[in-house]
């Protein structure tokens, strides 16, 4: 029997999980798999005492293209995403995301959910929802709670892309890359306890979030998916074509 081909590789490098999103041919989608195999490996970081925090990183040109269109269903992939970043805010160690490619739609959420963020000079950044006839409602939970509102409202109503300098100046991305080796060495200087005790200050308002709005903006995404205009923008996409409503 083939052993299937892992989505989400495990590295330590000196105290740091490095977890590296390596699903390539479908641009790091969240499907149900990957997302399984990811929140293991956040479990298994969690309960290593030679961990000191995670890298979450990416091979190809994307970081996360958000939920997997083709592959899961309308009503689980929603709630699937809520549950990762729940387990993100929740984990006892900080989460450093590196992204050095694209992320779009839900994989914003799974970028803006990290505790620290890195993005080089190659990262874009859309959410293209709106054009789908859909809404970034489960990723808007750490979104809005991390970065400027006003800029999330154009983003968000737009769809436009966007680059690391804008991303750095609205509070969405923490540093450039360039950063990255003196945050870790940082991480690495922290006591556990005192990395547990102050994720829990910086995590508190996204906690409160999910446990309040999670449920539902999971099922407002669900009933978004499952609309007739939905359909027509997600079939639009996959045959490369502009949706009707497209001025």
């Amino acid at each position: 029997m083939t052993t299937p081909t892992p989505l989400v590789r495990r590295d330590t490098d000196r105290g740091i999980a490095v977890l590296t999103l390596d699903s390539p041919h479908n641009r790091n989608a969240l499907s149900a798999a990957l997302i399984a195999e990811l929140t293991g490996a956040l479990d298994a970081a969690a309960g290593d005492e030679a961990v000191r925090a995670v890298l979450l990183t990416h091979t190809g040109s994307t970081f996360c293209a958000g939920a997997d269109l083709k592959a899961d269903g309308v009503e689980r992939g929603p709630v699937l995403l809520v549950e990762l970043m729940r387990r993100i805010a929740e984990l006892p160690k900080p989460v450093v995301a590196r992204v050095t490619g694209h992320v779009r739609a839900g994989g914003l959420g799974l970028l803006a959910a990290c505790d620290i963020s890195v993005a080089g000079d190659s990262a874009t950044f859309a959410f293209g929802e709106s054009r789908l006839g859909l809404a970034p409602a489960v990723a808007s939970i750490p979104v809005l709670a991390r970065a400027d509102q006003r800029a999330a409202a154009r983003w968000f109503l737009t769809g436009e892309t966007f680059g690391p300098a804008q991303a750095l100046r609205t509070g969405l991305v923490t540093a450039r890359e360039e950063d990255l080796d003196g945050i870790l060495a940082g991480l690495r200087a922290a006591s556990p306890q005192g990395l547990a005790a102050s994720k829990e200050l910086t995590t508190a308002a996204l906690r409160e979030r999910l446990a309040a709005d999670g449920p539902e903006l999971a099922s407002r995404s669900a009933r978004l998916f499952a609309s007739p205009e939905a359909a027509e923008g997600v079939r639009a996409l996959l045959e490369r074509r502009e949706p009707p409503w497209a001025l």
